[in-house]
């Protein structure tokens, strides 16, 4: 009997584990953000924007950031009361605002898909909150959660485009309603805990300061004989030895649960080569429906219990990635043959005709397994639609090369995309994507190795 208690207990960590990914790295992500910054945005305290101030590069330690946009990033903590957020006119450029709340749902999108272009002020909003909107607010953006994270990303057409990005930068704010700054900060996880229970430790403080859903709170109750709904001390400074060992095991079954079906990916037909390609990645969100959100079934994944391991996934290939409406993101490891793809072998990626995109394409190359941007002499990390000099054939079709060595013909090393020595993973990003990505009736072609 005492065998077959621990054995349940080791599944019931592994369930606790792929639950509480999402909110402990994305707030582990936002201390980071305060304290350090990251890639090329610098720190930043609460409710202040952090601007990069030129494209992501391969300094930028975050996973699968893109290099297509320059990033404004806030943490907001609104623990104080509402902030009015003010954003400038783009002139129709491209941007977006993701609203994502701790459990990293998004919840809310301000930008040229969801609200336009123009100028405006929004008032967002703790949970509860029950005060009068001033008069000039276009909108009202309720969190669930108090402290959020503000993605936002400018289209920039190149380093020349920077100016214009800046400037658009400088005009985006965040003030408190009342005009006071308020006293801001995470709960600290209690000190003594031993390292291997740490993300349990965490997981349970900040459970408790960031309530779910009352659907996910029922879900989350189950954790009580894993001490995660402890109040007060932690359970796990003096832990009982057998308590250590299911928490630890269940641990990396549940890590191994989740980078297993991060690079089994959840689309693709299966095929060697394919792209896995879901539009409804991010669709994990159930509960929470802001401005600029699409509040529909076909939107919202039918089994709840399975959303908590897509919005693992989701949380460990792309954090704080959009929902598939406002972009796709498609991955692959194999070449059309279905052998990982390395940079010992060089390859084609041939597009007969362009993705269908409202917006703009491209393709990024990422190391394995981190999923960091990739270092080259060329200092090229993606390649798409806005890649200036790219060659085309006189059929309109478009060859890329993936290689880690430049090509020695001048056409194809223009349409050159930079791979690692080793192990590596594309991604394709299509901003605003047409009909035929979200039905799936458009396929992404296969990665040909050169030379078999």
């Amino acid at each position: 009997m005492a065998e077959s208690k621990d054995a349940d207990l080791v599944d019931l960590a592994a369930e606790a584990y792929i639950y509480g990914y999402p909110l402990v790295y994305d707030l582990s992500m936002v201390g980071t953000s305060l304290r350090d910054g990251f890639g090329a945005l610098a720190a930043a305290p609460f409710n202040r924007f952090a601007h990069s101030e030129h494209l992501a590069d391969h300094r930028t330690e975050f996973v699968s950031v893109n290099n297509d946009t320059v990033y404004s990033i806030a943490q907001l903590d609104l623990s104080g009361g509402p902030l009015r957020l003010h954003v400038p006119d783009t002139g129709g450029a491209y941007y977006v605002l993701q609203f994502v709340d701790a459990w990293t749902n998004n919840f809310a999108y301000v930008g040229r898909r969801a609200t336009g272009t123009g100028e405006g002020e929004w008032l967002i909003v703790p949970p509860g909150w029950s005060g009068s909107v001033p008069d000039g607010v276009r909108g009202v953006i309720d969190a669930p959660t108090a402290v959020v994270t503000v993605a936002g990303r400018n289209a920039c057409d190149g380093p020349g485009d920077l100016p214009r990005v800046r400037a658009l930068q400088e005009q985006l704010t965040l003030t408190p309603l009342d005009g006071r700054p308020h006293r801001t900060g995470l709960t600290t996880p209690e000190p003594g805990v031993p390292e291997e229970l740490r993300f349990f430790e965490e997981l349970r403080v900040w459970m408790a300061d960031f309530p779910p859903s009352p659907a996910d709170q029922a879900y989350q109750d189950r954790f009580q004989p894993l001490g995660l709904l402890e109040e007060g001390s932690s359970p796990y400074a003096a832990a009982d030895p057998a308590l250590v060992g299911a928490l630890t095991q269940g641990l990396e079954r549940g890590r191994a649960r989740v980078e297993g079906v991060s690079r089994a990916g959840t689309g693709g037909g299966g095929r060697p080569g394919s792209w896995n390609t879901n539009p409804h990645l991010f669709d994990y969100n159930l509960d929470h429906f802001g401005v600029g959100t699409i509040d529909s079934p076909e939107w919202r994944i039918a089994d709840r219990e399975a959303s908590y391991l897509a919005r693992a996934v989701a949380a460990r290939i792309g954090l704080w990635g959009n929902h598939g409406y406002e972009a796709v993101y498609a991955q692959t490891f194999q070449d059309s043959e279905g052998r990982q793809l390395n940079g010992a072998h060089s390859y084609v990626l041939r597009f007969p005709e362009p993705p269908p995109v409202e917006s703009f394409w491209s393709v990024t190359m990422y190391n394995t397994p981190d999923y960091y941007l990739v270092d080259n002499p060329a200092g090229r990390y993606s390649i798409g639609d806005r890649t200036p000099g790219l060659v085309h054939a006189d059929d309109g079709s478009l060859t890329l090369y993936l290689s880690r060595e430049r090509p020695a013909d001048p056409a194809r090393a223009a349409n050159w995309l930079p791979a690692p020595a080793g192990d590596f993973r594309p991604m394709l990003r299509l901003y605003t994507p047409g009909a035929a990505v979200l039905d799936g009736s458009y396929e992404i072609p296969a990665v040909e190795r050169v030379g078999g």
